[in-house]
């Protein structure tokens, strides 16, 4: 009896959940740093409160 089928089934089942896993972080990563860089530019663009507050 020989488990080599077994164990190659193993094999690529790791092998494609640890590459889902590394792509599905670097996409998560991607977008929250482009969400993070649309508030910092809608921030710049709003007015500053400041300059009211100070009147």
């Amino acid at each position: 009896m020989s488990y080599q089928n077994y164990v190659i089934a193993a094999y690529a089942v790791f092998v494609i959940v640890l590459g889902w896993d590394f792509v599905s972080t670097k996409l998560q990563i991607r977008r929250e740093l482009r969400g993070a860089r649309l508030r910092a530019a809608r921030e710049a663009a709003r007015p500053a409160r400041d300059a009211e507050l100070t009147r």
